[in-house]
This record gives structure tokens, C-alpha cells and sequence, in this order.
């Protein structure tokens, strides 16, 4: 694994050492409300894989994973609110506890819609984590996370999952980006 990482337009936010621990944190968590129950992750592609990857195997206990992938922002740099299932869950959740694993949560109509989609497919419970949560854009009523690695300002982040055109998901720290125009 890469230990450095140079690029005068981001600067660290997040180191990938204090990610790490604050992940381990909310897998403990997670491990103490869930023990016992039937519990299914669903992480939404592409940006949450790392964040999924690195918190179930944190989360001490016997779990499924799924995926879906959506799409609010079409052609546009801000999400519509109207969700387009790209990639739909491969097993039913009817009767499980599941949580949906984001990497960032900002205006919150992508997960809105989300919730409102599964919501409908009979879980016995539905909660959010997120790595990191931007509550400065919020655009609706008050979305309730319930696992959060960090709250940031309203930055454009990239790193650990997140990306700009694609690039930079593979980065180990969280980084803001200091001048979006010159990515």
C-alpha cells in the first residue's frame, strides 16, 4: 500500500490513521445494537466500498452484504432527488435489519428516495452509515444518521471511496480539494 501521496491541490482532512480508528469505533457499535439479529449492509456503489469493506470486517458478527447502485445527479453536478436504480439488491431484505452504507451524505434526496424504495420491501429495520456527513447542503427535513464517521464542512472532499471524475478513490486519507477547477 502506497504511505504517501502528494498533490498541492488537496490537503489532508482525514488521515487514513484516524479513518481507520473511527471505523473500528462504529463497527463496535454496530456489533453491540445488532448482536443477534439478522443483519444485511447494502452498500451504495461506487464511492461506500471502501468504507463497507473496511467496517464489516470490524463488525464482529455474522452479516450478508448487497449492493445497489443509483444515480440522482444524471448529467447534472447536483443531485434531482430523483433516484434511477442502476444496479438493484440481489436478495430480498424482507424480515432483516439492514443498513445502508454511504461514503457521503450531503443534501440527503438521494438516501431520502432510498429509504422511501426499501422502505417498502419489508426489513424489520433500516438504519445509515455514513463515513462522512455534510449537513451544510441539506436540502429536505432532518435525515437522522445513524452511524457517522465524521462531520465535515461544506468542501469538496475526495479520497477513501470518493472521487472527482473518477479519480483519487484509492487515496488512504480523506483530502479537501483546495481549487475544484484545477482537477
Amino acid at each position: 500500500m502506497a504511505t504517501e501521496f502528494t498533490d498541492s491541490n488537496l490537503e489532508t482532512l482525514y488521515s487514513a490513521a484516524q479513518i481507520s480508528e473511527r471505523v473500528a469505533e462504529l463497527g463496535a457499535e454496530i456489533a453491540r445494537d445488532y448482536a443477534a439479529k439478522d443483519l444485511v449492509f447494502i452498500g451504495i456503489l461506487k464511492g461506500s466500498c471502501i468504507f463497507l469493506a473496511d467496517l464489516i470486517r470490524t463488525v464482529d458478527l455474522r452479516l450478508t452484504i448487497d449492493f445497489m447502485a443509483v444515480s440522482s445527479y444524471k448529467d447534472e453536478k447536483v443531485s434531482s432527488g430523483d433516484v434511477e436504480i442502476l444496479k438493484d439488491l440481489t436478495n430480498p431484505i424482507r424480515g432483516k435489519d439492514v443498513i445502508i452504507c454511504e461514503d457521503i451524505v450531503d443534501t440527503g434526496l438521494t438516501l431520502f428516495r432510498l429509504l422511501e424504495i426499501l422502505g417498502s420491501r419489508g426489513a424489520n429495520s433500516i438504519k445509515i452509515a455514513t463515513l462522512l456527513d455534510k449537513p451544510a447542503p441539506r436540502l429536505k427535513k432532518e435525515l437522522k444518521i445513524d452511524y457517522c464517521g465524521f462531520q465535515i464542512p461544506n468542501k469538496f472532499v475526495v479520497g477513501y471511496g470518493l472521487d472527482a471524475a473518477g479519480r483519487y478513490r484509492n487515496l488512504p486519507f480523506i483530502g479537501v480539494v483546495k481549487n475544484p477547477d484545477e482537477l
